[in-house]
C-alpha cells in the first residue's frame, strides 16, 4: 500500500510540474506584451470637428477630422483623418494652428475624398509649444462653411 500511494504522490507531482511549466510561457508572454504597452507613449484623442454645412446639405454630409496626439522624446506628434462624407466635388479643408516662442503658426490641408496625417508636428516645449487647434471646412475655397476651431491639446 506505500508503494502503491508513493507512486500516486510522484505522478500527482509530475502532473502538476508539467502543467505549471505549460503555463510558465504564456504568462512570460502576457508579462512581455504587457512591458511593451507601458513603454508605447499614451495617445490622446481629439475630435472630431466639423464643418457646418450650406445649400440644404444635412449634418451626414459634413466634413471632419478627428486624430490623437502623443509625446515621445520630448516632443508632441499629431495624427489624423480628414473625411469628406458628401463627396460633391467641393474640397474639404483641414486647417491647423499652433502656437510657440515664435508667435502663431498656421497651415491647411485640402482633399476632394480624405486624407491622413501621419505623425504631423513635432513640436516642443522646450520652445514654447502650448496650443493646437484644428478647424474644418468645406466648399470651392478654404474660407467656405467653416466650423469653429477646436481645441486639440
Amino acid at each position: 500500500m506505500k508503494k502503491a500511494r508513493t507512486l500516486l504522490v510522484g505522478a500527482a507531482l509530475a502532473g502538476s510540474l508539467a502543467a505549471g511549466l505549460a503555463v510558465a510561457p504564456a504568462q512570460a508572454a502576457t508579462a512581455t506584451a504587457g512591458a511593451q504597452q507601458a513603454q508605447s507613449p499614451q495617445k490622446h484623442f481629439f475630435g472630431p470637428y466639423y464643418s457646418t454645412f450650406g445649400g440644404g446639405e444635412s449634418f451626414g454630409h459634413r466634413s471632419y477630422f478627428k486624430g490623437y496626439w502623443y509625446k515621445d522624446g520630448g516632443r508632441y506628434w499629431f495624427f489624423g483623418d480628414l473625411v469628406d462624407r458628401d463627396r460633391d466635388r467641393e474640397y474639404s479643408y483641414v486647417w491647423f494652428k499652433w502656437h510657440d516662442n515664435s508667435g502663431s503658426h498656421v497651415k491647411y490641408y485640402k482633399t476632394f475624398k480624405g486624407r491622413h496625417f501621419d505623425k504631423f508636428g513635432g513640436f516642443k516645449k522646450s520652445r514654447g509649444f502650448d496650443d493646437f487647434k484644428i478647424r474644418v471646412c468645406e466648399g470651392d475655397n478654404r474660407f467656405d462653411d467653416c466650423g469653429g476651431w477646436g481645441d486639440a491639446f
